[in-house]
């Protein structure tokens, strides 16, 4: 028996392409079960409810007789195209047939929407606008058919997770064909521990994680960890049931039934932060000493270019970056006050000798405090 969720105002669910597929193709029954679940969740506890649904994928390869996922951007984007329609169309007829009055509305998201303040801003505002109405459900995905690589979330875990950090949502539930985190693969090894709380996603449980590839989907078990970090570190307690069990929605609510609970950080992100954290798309990354990263994860300090060993990727001043340990782990992200090119040059030097280096010193930090965050 799992606690309770009680007192959940806005719900975000997020629907993966294996529950609405099987071995031969798209199939919605799956899916019919949950639209049923949800309605009467929506109605029964009056809460706002979003969805996160993937299937583009999968409803245009069906329609279009494609076997094999797609490899080329402007094949991937076409089926997408065609298979979008076809998914919303299943979504409004599921909740007008048993929704009892409940809409669906389409909100279609790039990387860009998220990395631009004021889009990320209006995001917000569009979702916060639709719970307004009372009967609305939005239904979020990406906008697989004209986002380019360097702008997509690259699965729909991450963006579920980062939807709902922003509209300060109670709860995150991913939907799998499994009953959640296993200490290994179920599939492989029958005798597999479901892990039914994680207080925090370490290196450790990340090795319990494998990487999943079907003809229709991509991701798995690590994309739900990296969903679990961002929604966790911003207040958001997280969970992985399977979407195959009868009523499972209801039952998390309840706290009944299998599924792994992650804990929400103790100490919520700004919505500033969270944005820095996770709305922005990270151009690159650097390096730092063991130095460094005391300084910034027990001192809460500046990063500057004394602390900095290797530099990697091409971002311009302003950009989010990455910044990883000697291990390689990310450990931060934040706002760059110079280009790869200038750090680069000036790594490993102390602030006073930035402007004999560059001919000019623009901020005695590479990345202020204020705008970094520790992940």
């Amino acid at each position: 028996m799992t606690a309770k969720f009680s007192d959940i105002k806005t719900l975000v669910v997020k629907i993966g392409t294996t529950l609405l597929s099987n071995e031969h193709g798209f199939d919605g029954h799956v899916l019919e079960d949950v639209v049923k679940d949800l309605a009467r969740i929506k109605h029964g506890r009056g809460i706002n409810l979003l969805i996160v649904s993937s299937g583009a994928m999968g409803c245009g390869m069906d329609r279009l007789g494609i076997q094999e996922r797609p490899t080329a951007l402007r094949l991937k984007q076409a089926t997408a195209a065609v298979g979008q329609s076809r998914l919303m169309h299943l979504y409004e007829t599921l909740f007008q047939t048993y929704g009892d009055g409940l809409h669906t509305a389409q909100v279609l998201l790039t990387a860009h929407d998220l990395d631009n303040r004021q889009s990320y801003l209006n995001v917000r505002n569009t979702i916060n606008t639709l719970f307004e109405f009372e009967n609305v459900v939005p239904i979020v995905n990406e906008n697989d058919s004209t986002a380019p690589d360097e702008l997509r979330f690259g699965d729909n875990d991450t963006l579920a997770a980062k939807v709902a950090a922003k509209i300060d949502a109670d709860l995150l539930i991913i939907l799998s064909n499994v009953d959640g985190l296993y200490d290994k693969d179920p599939v492989a090894h029958p005798e597999a521990t479901l892990i039914r709380h994680v207080e925090t996603v370490t290196h450790e449980v990340e090795d319990f994680a494998e990487d999943t590839f079907t003809p229709t989907s991509i991701g798995g078990m690590k994309t739900k960890l990296e969903a679990a970090k961002i929604a966790c570190a911003s207040g958001l307690p997280t969970v992985i049931a399977n979407g195959h069990r009868k009523n499972v929605i209801s039952a998390v609510l309840d706290g009944d039934g299998p599924m792994t609970v992650f804990g929400a950080s103790g100490n919520s992100m700004a919505h500033r932060k969270r944005w820095i954290a996770f709305g922005r798309a990270s151009k690159g990354s650097v390096k730092i000493d063991n130095g460094a990263r005391a300084a910034l994860v027990e001192r809460g300090s500046s990063l500057l270019a004394a602390g900095i060993v290797a530099v990697d990727g091409g971002f311009e001043a302003g950009d989010a970056i990455t910044i990883q340990d000697s291990a390689g782990h990310d450990i931060a992200r934040g706002l760059a006050n110079y280009s790869s090119g200038d750090l680069g040059a000036i790594k490993g030097l102390k602030s006073q000798d930035i402007a004999a280096k560059l001919g000019r010193k623009d901020f005695d930090e590479v990345i202020h405090r204020d705008n970094l965050v520790i992940l």
